[in-house]
């Protein structure tokens, strides 16, 4: 396909309300307690008797901060002791031992990915000790072949850690940016050196990491188009292989960080609009193609290849290489997909001690896919990973006749082909480049849980 984009104000304004990202579906919304760890259990087994063995994927949240940033959103545990660290570290390592005896010996582990919180925030012997554990418990690739990723943070990074990463196996580095701009910083209270960042991705190559990604963020308070156009010229200097660029989702009745950000500082939507658009034009200039969802890559990276040819695929960390694994999460608030569910682990240290403790997997809930989930799952991924969706391969695979099973969609499709997102042709729908930016959109049509229930808080689409 032709990865291309077209930005168009008009559209993304009338378009721009709240929605899923699609990390999944169902969405989390859907999980339910009624799925807990023997539901979980009895999948992981099943899964063991797919022929041929699938591969896994091993996700592990070490929710540790050093500093509180806040714009920031996710599950984590600041604090300026680093020995907290170990009494999670020490139920972690048993949980690897529970979760290893659900899945067979043979089934290699072809992605692992340390996110956070900040997972540079533990000691050397820590990340050491960790990675042996899971080693002993899974069958981890010893030839640099695995897709073995972990976000750092700049601020806790110097050249021995990048040296003590590789030789831990990891080969793909993500690194939190945000913003260059001082006052930008002082308003998130993220204070980190452009120097420092960059010295990072300059000893990350050196030691032969393959990929190296970049997060920013846009619509942070004091940020404008020519301050962020400073940020992002300094990063495309830098040519990471590839870029995330977030819209910032100021959303502080949920997320209690977010309090600290005063309003009145924050750019206006107009000026928001302006930023991605300058952001797009300047990375397609530079050479960087829309992957989709805020990420661009280089037309050599694995991850656009994968799109050229059809095998890129979407989990919880976002874009993936790799769509046949088994993901199993590990630590507080991880969530996996195995087999035909999805799962999601407690969310504070206390329940995830006690249960640990008890030798109970800390699952305390999820989702069994019926049928209808996993059709819509696979129309969202078609469409959000490749653009493109081709009814009679669903028709094929599904047993159904697209055009009588989502005649109320297609009718809803109608509208945006109207509007140029998208043309129905032959029996194919493809996502046209203005359309791309609002792919979420798209999307949502195709979400039954969105049709059928109350209106959920969701970010911006864009």
């Amino acid at each position: 396909m032709f990865q291309s984009l077209v930005f168009d104000p008009e559209l993304i304004r009338r378009y721009d309300k709240s929605g899923p990202r699609y990390t999944s579906y169902p969405t989390a919304v859907q999980f339910h307690h009624e799925f807990g760890e023997a539901e979980y259990a009895s999948a992981a087994r099943s899964t063991n008797g797919v022929v041929p063995p699938r591969p896994l994927s091993l996700y592990f949240h070490i929710p540790f901060c050093d500093t509180l940033c806040f714009y920031c959103g996710c599950n984590k545990v600041v604090t300026k002791n680093r020995a907290r660290a170990a009494p999670y570290l020490q139920r972690l390592h048993r949980e690897i031992e529970l979760q290893a005896a659900l899945f067979d010996d043979e089934r290699p582990v072809e992605q692992l990915h340390w996110g956070g919180g900040t997972p540079t925030f533990i000691s050397h012997d820590e990340m050491r000790a960790l990675m042996g554990k899971t080693r002993e418990q899974f069958t981890l690739r010893d030839d640099d072949s695995g897709e073995y990723s972990i976000e750092v943070d700049p601020r806790e990074t110097d050249d021995d850690t990048i040296a003590v990463l590789r030789e831990l196996g990891f080969n793909r580095l993500s690194l939190g940016v945000q913003d260059f701009e001082p006052r930008v910083q002082q308003a998130v209270n993220r204070i980190q050196s452009e120097l420092k960042t960059l010295a990072v991705m300059e000893q990350a190559r050196r030691q032969g990491f393959k990929s190296i990604s970049v997060d920013l963020i846009y619509g942070l308070p004091l940020q404008t188009v020519d301050s962020f156009a400073r940020t992002l010229d300094k990063i495309i200097a830098a040519a990471p292989d590839r870029l995330s660029v977030f819209n910032y989702a100021h959303l502080p009745e949920l997320f209690m960080p977010q309090k600290r950000i005063k309003e009145e500082e924050l750019p206006s939507p107009a000026e928001k609009l302006e930023i991605l658009q300058m952001c797009i034009e300047r990375l397609a200039k530079a050479g960087y193609i829309y992957i989709g969802m805020d990420h661009f890559a280089k037309p050599d990276d694995e991850m656009a290849v994968a799109q050229r040819h059809g095998t890129l695929y979407r989990n919880f960390q976002g874009y993936s290489t790799h769509a046949d694994c088994d993901l199993i999460a590990l630590g507080i608030t991880a969530i996996g997909k195995v087999g035909d569910t999805y799962s999601q682990n407690v969310k504070t240290m206390d329940e995830y001690y006690e249960r640990i403790d008890a030798d109970k997997l800390p699952v305390f809930r999820g989702v069994l896919l019926n049928v209808d989930d996993l059709l819509r799952r696979e129309i969202i991924t078609q469409l959000i990973c490749h653009f493109e969706l081709n009814m009679r391969s669903i028709e094929q695979r599904f047993g159904i006749d697209f055009t009588r099973y989502f005649s109320k969609e297609l009718a809803e499709l109608a509208a945006m082909e109207d509007d140029g997102l998208l043309v129905v042709y032959n029996r194919v729908i493809r996502v046209q480049p203005a359309g791309r930016l609002l792919i979420r959109n798209i999307c949502m049509v195709f979400d039954r849980y969105l049709r059928e229930s109350q209106p959920q808080r969701f970010s911006k689409v864009i």
